[in-house]
């Protein structure tokens, strides 16, 4: 199928079938981990397996690498479930559809889950193999990360004596990646107090901004269509009284908000459509380049008694979308272009009895992390409003003096002849929890070219696999 007559790089591709074979969705992780353990019985592999479905295999050292300090291989056992809108399949019970495409590999109407399966086939196939030249391995496979690293999260360290780790969930051959955020989420809770008002009801929407990731798409100087709305509400009010009756935008807290809309009860509603209007023309012009399919409706209403925020409660929503920082805080002083420090406004939401805001925070740095909490704990001092964080993941810190950095370096310039680029991502890997829990823990991270993961149009390059694996082998052999 593959054309290959490499029986290891073989081998990984049967594993692989093997695995999408098997449903593995977040949140489904028994049937995947019982597969670990049948293999790990079957090549007479000595095992554990927690109550989390976290499998992690140890494998002695072969040739001169038996007395070599123990690896780490690591991956994690879960993958994203997305499906075409047309599809009636199953991922609770049914196989995945592989198919090819000259070099890529791919799965029918649905995602791949190459996003960490070819990570768990790598590993699972050295750990299996007799003529693989490798130092003593504890194969770490982990579920649930693609839902906050839960099950690294909750694995036991214990279990673990290696200092040095390749992460495989990485999704470029030629980079070497060596720090990632941590990140947490601050959630903020004003009371809603309302007020009956007369007056004109008038909607607002703006739309069909970009968006995108908050980790990987936030140095692009996207906008946020929250603080948008926010800009535009305060020079509203330098124009013409109202009454905020309801605020939206975003469901996701890692996601930069693309649409956001809200309703007044304005006493002059013709001076507030003109310059709305204005407002949003002159923004359009400004926006062409950064977002050029930026839209807006305005939608004028009836005349009436409504209930309306009271003015504390205005003031403290338009104080947060004003006055809190959002997007790059920091770049960093150590790798060029990094975003270091940024946060992102993912969520805005008028309910019954509260205006709630989502703020997801992440930083390379633990100490940019903890000076941005505390800005954000300051900041809402100065409201009636709440807060409350959670998911906070730590980030895995860049170091100067990595052996396991060199190793990685010197194996692929002489395997590919060339130097790898050497980067940090702001976004999370498990990495990060590992080097929390692990101290001293040297660690890279490292995978094949992996396209449109997390959609129905991910896929694999099947040449980058080869070469990924054939280069994970020659950093294995060299870590003596």
């Amino acid at each position: 199928m593959f054309n290959t007559k490499d029986k290891l790089i073989n081998r990984v591709f049967e594993i692989f079938g093997e695995i999408c074979s098997i449903p593995h969705g977040s949140g489904d992780m028994e049937k995947i981990a019982d597969y670990c353990v049948g293999f790990a019985n079957k090549n007479h592999l000595k095992y554990y397996r927690d109550t989390a479905n976290n499998v992690i295999i140890y494998k002695n050292g072969t040739a001169d690498l038996t007395l070599s300090a123990p690896v780490i291989l690591q991956g994690h056992l879960d993958m994203v479930c997305q499906k075409t809108t047309d599809s009636d399949f199953n991922f609770l019970s049914d196989p995945l559809c592989l198919f090819t495409d000259g070099d890529l590999l791919g799965a029918k109407n649905t995602t791949l889950g190459a996003d960490n399966g070819i990570a768990v086939a790598y590993i699972l196939a050295i750990l299996e193999s007799d003529c693989i030249i490798h130092p003593p391995i504890e194969a770490v496979l982990t579920t649930d990360e693609e839902i906050g690293m839960l099950g690294a999260k909750a694995l036991n360290f214990d279990k673990i004596t290696a200092k040095r780790m390749i992460n495989i969930d990485s999704e470029e051959d030629d980079v070497l990646t060596v720090s990632c955020a941590g990140g947490m989420k601050f959630s903020i809770n004003f009371p809603l107090k309302r007020k009956k008002v007369n007056g004109t009801k008038i909607g607002v929407c703006v739309k069909d901004f970009k968006g995108g990731h908050s980790g990987v798409e936030i140095d692009k100087n996207r906008t946020n269509a929250d603080v948008f709305v926010g800009a535009l509400l305060k020079k509203l009010q330098e124009i013409t009284p109202f009454y905020l009756l309801d605020i939206n935008g975003g469901d996701k807290g890692n996601a930069i908000v693309n649409r956001c809309e809200f309703s007044v009860c304005s006493l002059e509603p013709d001076t507030f459509i003109t310059a709305t209007q204005n407002f949003l023309k002159g923004a359009k012009i400004t926006l062409s380049d950064t977002e050029p399919n930026f839209s807006f409706d305005i939608f004028k209403g009836d005349y009436g008694e409504y209930d309306a925020f009271t003015e504390d409660t205005q003031n403290d929503v338009l104080f947060l979308l004003n006055t809190f920082p959002n997007g790059v805080v920091e770049m960093s002083k150590e790798i060029e272009g990094l975003v270091e420090t940024s946060l992102n406004l993912g969520i805005l939401k008028t309910e019954n009895d509260t205006v709630s805001a989502l703020i997801s925070l992440r930083s390379n740095k633990q100490k940019g992390m903890e000076e941005l909490f505390d800005k954000l704990r300051s900041l809402c001092s100065r409201t009636a409003g709440s807060y409350n964080v959670g998911g906070y993941y730590p980030p895995w810190e860049f170091k100067n003096n990595s052996k396991l950095q060199k190793i990685y370096y010197d194996s692929y310039k002489d395997f590919f002849g060339k130097e790898p680029q050497v980067a940090a991502i702001h976004a999370g890997l498990e990495c990060a929890v590992f080097a929390d829990k692990i101290e001293g823990l040297d660690c890279i991270s490292m995978g094949p070219n992996l396209f449109d993961v997390h959609t129905v149009d991910e896929r694999l390059s099947i040449t980058s696999a080869k070469s990924t694996f054939d280069l994970l082998l020659e950093i294995l052999k060299n870590c003596k």
